[in-house]
């Protein structure tokens, strides 16, 4: 008996082991910012687009100087202390004339606030402050985790409610691509101002429990459980949120505020059937906008049909 007993021991301790292991190693390739990711060299499923959707040449030369413009044009480094004590980075672009508008506008995994310079100048053009924001641990952001959306979206309330210090009229737009778009997704869900007046998401996930098993399949073809669970169990106990509660699903279900959600049909980095779940789940004003072609992030290479469609949506909110 007592031999039985210790291999049944023995063999829980093996298991543990080597889930505790497989959950530090997916951790640290998913959740840990400094941890370089080479499964993400020359990744098809980051494909912009698939062979049939080209790039316009006023979309290649928007790219083009927005680059520039990102950069050269006049704009003010802020911070914002998180709810957790974190100093996180934004970059101000601040309307010439005085103006109301304001976005704010929040990158994908592994990017960083300047990433994001078409949107900002086209957001600009139409007469927005822009407020460009680095994630916690991305850019010159603080934090030695990735908050998928999760803890982001308490950081999104901390920059709404500064720009409102400044600014009781202020009315603000929340736009993001992929981990942005979950994030101001997530951020939809919580109790927010009436100055918060729109929402734009691209390809966002439905959450990042759903991604990770999604990619998990994906790059390396192994199965949920028990990998999930364990590493689950790992970013709980090392960046204090869970996998599944980061539900931008959830979040949006309780959303009070307008909102477009945007997707290619050829993303097949976070699946397109993710947006049809996620605009089926929100309870407000909403449109869906579905890019033939377009693959990860590509959807703006739609040029004048994207922005058309951005503008017609958060124009009905905007005084």
């Amino acid at each position: 008996m007592t031999i039985i007993l210790l291999s049944a021991i023995s063999f829980v301790i093996i298991v543990v082991g080597v889930l505790g292991f497989i959950g530090n190693y997916f951790y640290n390739i998913s959740i840990n910012p400094k941890t370089e990711r080479p499964f993400f060299d020359n990744n098809p499923d980051l494909s912009l687009a698939v062979p049939a959707m080209q790039m316009g040449e006023q979309v290649e030369k928007d790219r083009e100087a927005a680059k520039q413009w990102v950069e050269q044009a006049l704009h003010t480094d802020v911070t914002l202390t998180s709810y957790d004590g974190l100093k996180l980075r934004g970059y101000e672009y601040r309307q010439e004339q005085a103006s109301a508008r304001w976005v704010i506008i929040a990158h994908g995994y592994m990017g960083y606030g300047k990433q994001m310079a078409v949107p900002s100048m086209k957001f600009h053009q139409q007469g927005y402050n822009v407020l460009l924001v680095d994630l916690r641990g991305h850019g010159e952001s603080e934090g030695q985790y990735i908050g998928m959306g999760w803890h982001d979206r308490l950081d999104m309330v901390g920059w709404i409610n500064q720009i409102m210090n400044h600014d009781s009229n202020a009315e603000i737009v929340l736009y993001g691509v992929s981990m942005g778009g979950a994030t101001v997704m997530m951020t939809s869900g919580e109790d927010l101002p009436s100055n918060v007046k729109a929402i734009v998401e691209d390809c966002g996930y439905t959450s990042a429990y759903d991604e990770f098993s999604y990619q998990l399949k994906r790059l390396f073809n192994l199965p949920s459980f028990p990998i999930m669970t364990a590493s689950n169990a790992v970013v709980n106990l090392r960046a204090g949120y869970d996998l599944k509660e980061a539900s931008a699903l959830d979040q949006v279900a309780k959303s009070k505020t307008p909102m477009l959600f945007i997707h290619g049909d050829a993303d097949t980095f976070v699946p397109y059937e993710m947006v049809q779940q996620l605009y089926d789940a929100a309870q407000v004003e909403k449109d869906l906008f579905i890019v033939k072609d377009a693959g990860h992030g590509g959807a703006y290479l739609a040029g004048e049909a994207y922005w058309n469609k951005v503008w017609a949506f958060t124009n009905k909110y905007m005084s």
